[in-house]
């Protein structure tokens, strides 16, 4: 039975230090009985209060690792239905199918697309994070080729194995049983030999089944078993089928914690239409899908769907920053202009894209405005002619440059003769106004 708030904060220390980044021990408290926060984000919690508050702390989602190493994948773990109530921790993973008759070429330009899929955007890394190895007709040998292909030829990369054939799990996971695999899936035929393998392997499972009634009862089943790490298919393909059955999962574990349902969902968003196929996997990352399984993963397609997770799972609290420095853009030199603009992740990635694009070397300048906009920090006092000579003063620029000029945005043009009295003997030259502007301003001054 979950604890009240008050009930959990007789087992919490009491001190109030607020390392939890709660501002007492009952707020945290009561954070934790609402779900809306992890026990171990209390670093002075006792092992005895671990143990007594290790159900009413966990989160209502339980949270599942495929893979091992630097590349697995952890879905789940989440503690809320809106991403404006605190944010959504682990990002849905997306993943590839490969048939068991695609064995040999076309099984290796997916793989290849696997282990090329990664971009960045604004800083952070991006990729396709699985492989789901998809059986066709019960040809364990077939199958199991397949998913020594993956293994040899994708290192590190999650594996999905998806039989509903138990010989023929059995036969794939003897490549990969040390790679935490996630084993798709029991059914209500098959449960007791799905569940022993995933126990034997040390292995997340996933149970299907047709309608969420269904599915509550057959996770139950499973649990019941000894699987702990369960993922759940409900049965949906279509997009308001999705949206009603990942919904009511999401409440159901979210807003009453209903156990049954307290996991990850998996959907297969395959389609012989890749825009369509798109547009489902869209949905998926959108309401609340964990694992969307693709047949291919085209560079536009991925392009598309990273950038929306990557938009979704941003915290919408703290806007995206990067660290305030000097950052050389191309072979800069003592004599390469020198450009400032705020700490904002996607201004900073845009400018330098910029920059990059005009393949004029140049110093770019990031001042630390707490990740707000140019304008926006002008607005709110954080990007002012004192602040930014203070910068300039304090950051050693000087040593690298053989000019005194700095460059500023177009937009904040008003702050040049006041940052001319505040950093005598520069030069203060007003840029263009957007960031597109640039490779042509560059090039005419160089």
């Amino acid at each position: 039975m979950a604890l009240s708030g008050v009930e959990i904060f007789k087992h919490l220390p009491k001190t109030n230090c607020k390392k939890c980044g709660h501002p007492t021990c009952l707020a945290f408290a009561m954070k934790l009985a609402a779900k809306q926060a992890s026990l171990d984000a209390c670093p002075d919690a006792s092992e005895d209060a671990k143990k007594i508050l290790g159900e009413s702390a966990a989160p209502p989602i339980r949270g599942i690792t495929i893979g091992t190493g630097d590349k697995a994948v952890k879905v789940g773990d989440e503690i809320c239905l809106f991403r404006h109530e605190k944010k959504f921790f682990n990002p849905n993973a997306f993943a590839v199918a490969i048939k068991a008759s695609e064995a040999g070429d076309a099984a290796a330009k997916k793989i290849e697309a696997v282990k090329t899929s990664e971009i960045d955007r604004v800083g952070q890394k991006l990729r396709v994070d699985a492989i789901a190895v998809t059986d066709e007709g019960g040809d364990a040998a077939k199958f199991a080729s397949v998913v020594k292909q993956v293994v040899d030829g994708a290192p590190g990369v999650p594996i999905i194995l998806v039989s509903k054939i138990p010989a023929t799990i059995e036969a794939g996971i003897a490549h990969c049983a040390d790679k935490k695999p996630l084993i798709y899936a029991a059914t209500a035929e098959n449960a007791e030999a799905m569940a022993k393998i995933a126990k034997e392997k040390k292995a997340s499972l996933a149970v299907a089944a047709e309608g969420l009634d269904a599915l509550t009862a057959l996770s139950e089943k499973v649990k019941a078993m000894g699987v702990d790490d369960l993922v759940l298919d409900s049965g949906a393909r279509k997009a308001k089928d999705m949206i009603e059955h990942f919904t009511i999962i999401r409440r159901a574990a979210i807003k009453k914690n209903f156990k049954p349902l307290g996991y990850p969902v998996i959907t297969f968003a395959t389609r012989d239409n890749s825009v369509a196929e798109t547009m489902i996997a869209a949905i998926a990352t959108m309401k609340y899908g964990s694992i969307v399984v693709v047949n291919n993963v085209e560079k536009w397609k991925m392009l598309a769907l990273l950038s929306l997770r990557q938009n979704i799972y941003t915290d919408p609290q703290v806007p995206m920053q990067v660290a305030q420095n000097i950052y050389k853009v191309g072979d800069a030199k003592e004599n390469s202009p020198l450009m400032i603009t705020t700490n904002f992740s996607l201004s900073y990635f845009i400018v330098r894209g910029e920059v990059e694009n005009s393949k004029v070397p140049s110093w770019l300048a990031v001042m630390d405005n707490e990740g707000l906009s140019v304008l926006t920090a002008w607005a709110a006092g954080k990007f002012t002619a004192s602040k930014i000579a203070q910068f300039v003063a304090d950051s050693g620029v000087e040593k690298n440059i053989t000019h005194k000029e700095l460059i500023i945005p177009g937009y904040v043009a008003v702050l040049s003769g006041a940052l001319e009295e505040k950093l005598p003997g520069w030069k203060i030259t007003v840029g263009p106004r957007e960031a597109n502007q640039l490779p042509t301003f560059l090039k005419a001054r160089a």
